[in-house]
């Protein structure tokens, strides 16, 4: 599978999730929400559930209309809305929670995974197989590093180019993080 195409078609998404492309999108708030009712998700609400497919459909209108950078904004915008496992207390903790987050704030069936893999004393990787599109995953992990790192620290996330990547049709993106 490639981004934007859901693993299962019964899969859905919590509301507060889907929240995260409206504040993911600051002054354009307008824009993301006709963008959500163009593709079936009218008036999102916390606490219900919603069409990945139809998410991940709007995702794509925002990735050919607007810019994948609005993808990396959204992406840093989620673990400030999803839910999230507590006790998280260490950059590495963090990244690995990623994937029980994700889960936390989907249902209905095989949605992929996030991977994490700690490579040296302040390095690691991120496998993210999952439908979502690079540049919102990106954000994600980029989001989550930030929050977590030590005082001082300014975490680094890039794009592993010599790895497998859904931007070349992969079911995959691997991500590379120091800190």
């Amino acid at each position: 599978m490639a981004q934007f195409k859901a693993f299962a078609p019964n899969v859905e998404v919590n509301g507060e999730t889907v929240l995260s492309v409206v504040d993911g999108m600051g002054p354009f708030k307008e824009t993301a929400l006709k963008i959500l009712t163009d593709h079936g998700i009218k008036d999102p609400q916390a606490g219900q559930w919603y069409s990945q497919q139809a998410w991940l459909d709007a995702f794509k209108t925002i990735s050919e209309k607007i810019g994948t950078s609005t993808l990396l904004a959204i992406g840093k915008t989620i673990p400030e809305n999803a839910q999230w496992p507590p006790q998280i207390d260490s950059i590495e903790k963090a990244l690995a929670s990623i994937d029980m987050a994700y889960h936390m704030n989907h249902r209905g069936g095989e949605i992929g995974n996030y991977q994490f893999e700690q490579t040296g004393p302040k390095s690691g990787k991120m496998i993210c197989k999952n439908p979502y599109p690079s540049d919102f995953d990106q954000g994600i992990v980029y989001a989550v590093a930030h929050r977590f790192a030590p005082k001082g620290v300014i975490p680094a996330v890039s794009l592993d180019e010599t790895a497998p990547t859904r931007k070349k049709g992969a079911d995959s993106c691997t991500f590379l993080i120091t800190w």
